[in-house]
């Protein structure tokens, strides 16, 4: 990816020769739409869908005619006729850029459409399933301890990096939070809103539902045409991930609770609420810990809410969980994991194993290129197969083809498994 970028490259969404702009033929010899084409540095990749529009930005994914995959963000020209989003959001991302669990930039390039108006645009890593979608998946029924830690880390990591470094984020919300699934964790992205503390260059911060109490009335104040005597600090951004995870946990949309007078009066008795409705069903150390760790981030005085440093030092860090089937089945990685496939009786006969092992390489080559595969002939993992594939894109294809198949008379379940604790050898059992 690093070989197409640069500082000033120039991307254009001109048709292809001999192919008709999208919606358009050639009078007696109609043509199908064209798909449009980014042509970048001599590279032609082709935008694939639209992952998502905003007031000053549309984002795509786009394709090399190598498979290479990457999001295009395109800004719209503000109404000044500036270009401030593009500059602002870049210059944040060049100076913060670098770790695991924020949004890689590869580079920087200007769009040109049909009309010749040229659009201001960044090349970013592609990332795959957000916080939002996730929520919705859940049915109401709130995500594991694992899924719950395995996010709040990776984004307590990002955050306390970036605050090092003097920046807030200022709209962290369950859409701009990312799974990715080649490095296997969750990663920060969209920073249009950022500001360096104690230099705030943006009026209206967060967004509702998500937004601090100190930013509500620094926002109210901005609305009415008055100065704020003070501006927000990355405290805003520890209030957002407490709502998040409350979210995560309670499987619930937590907006219209946290701006009524109830929760302002009495924040922590809701919290208290929320967790004893699950502790049924859960371990209740773990859940206190994470209670504990939610109540901190939720203060509503900013200098008494702990900070992204001192929440990873939380005694829920410490405590190992495994992964619910359905987390396997909603966080794509590169290691596919085949249940219901093999008997007992393929594992203990050498001849029949060595040839199931075949059978499944072959099928699985299908859907790209197979780097190991591994069956493993006792617990943990007795009787499953590990696939692992050159990268998560072929795993995917390959997880969506093989679910409901049948192999051997028995239809076949396919989930991802996490590449780390494959290499390791780590062959936990899943939580059913």
């Amino acid at each position: 990816m690093a070989a197409h970028c640069g500082s000033d490259g120039c991307l254009s969404k001109a048709p292809r020769p001999g192919v008709s702009e999208p919606g358009s033929s050639s009078p007696g010899n109609p043509e199908p739409p064209a798909t449009p084409t980014f042509d970048i540095f001599g590279q032609a990749w082709e935008v694939r869908e639209r992952l998502g529009q905003g007031v000053s930005a549309s984002v795509y994914r786009v394709t090399s005619l190598g498979s290479t995959s990457a999001a295009v963000k395109e800004f719209q020209v503000d109404e000044q006729g500036g270009d401030y989003g593009y500059h602002k959001e870049r210059a944040v991302l060049e100076r913060i850029h670098g770790h695991k669990n924020i949004v890689t930039l590869y580079g920087v390039f200007t769009n040109f459409n049909s009309s010749d108006v040229s659009a201001r645009c960044l090349l970013l890593e592609l990332l795959d399933v957000s916080v939002s979608e996730l929520l919705l998946r859940s049915c109401n029924q709130g995500h594991s301890m694992w899924m719950i830690q395995h996010c709040a880390r990776d984004i307590l990591e990002a955050l306390s990096f970036m605050h090092c470094e003097g920046y807030v984020h200022a709209d962290l919300k369950p859409r701009n939070i990312l799974w990715s699934a080649d490095d296997e964790c969750f990663k920060l992205i969209d920073f249009g809103l950022s500001f360096k503390e104690g230099n705030q260059d943006v009026k209206y911060i967060q967004t509702d539902g998500y937004r601090a109490p100190e930013a509500e009335i620094q926002n109210s104040l901005a609305q009415a045409g008055m100065e704020s005597d003070s501006g927000c600090t990355s405290a805003v951004d520890l209030w957002s991930l407490g709502v998040i995870l409350l979210e995560m946990f309670s499987g619930m949309k937590l907006k219209e609770t946290v701006r009524s007078q109830e929760w302002k009066a009495n924040s922590y008795t809701i919290i208290d609420h929320i967790f004893a409705s699950k502790i049924v069903v859960c371990s209740a150390i773990p859940v206190y810990h994470l209670r504990d760790l939610i109540k901190s981030m939720l203060h509503n005085d900013p200098r008494q809410r702990t900070t992204a440093e001192k929440a990873l030092c939380s005694p829920f860090f410490s405590i190992p969980f495994a992964p619910h089937i359905e987390d396997l089945g909603l966080l794509p990685t590169p290691v596919l994991r085949l249940i219901n496939v093999i008997d007992d009786s393929h594992l203990h006969n050498e001849v029949e194993y060595e040839d199931v092992v075949e059978d499944m390489r072959e099928e699985c080559q299908k859907y790209g290129e197979v780097v190991s595969l591994l069956i493993p002939k006792e617990n943990p993992g007795k009787g499953q197969v590990f696939v692992e594939y050159a990268n998560a894109a072929d795993s995917k294809a390959a997880q969506r083809m093989l679910t409901g198949r049948t192999f051997d008379g028995k239809f076949v379940v396919a989930t991802f498994y996490p590449l780390s604790a494959y290499k390791r050898g780590y062959l936990y059992q899943t939580v059913q």
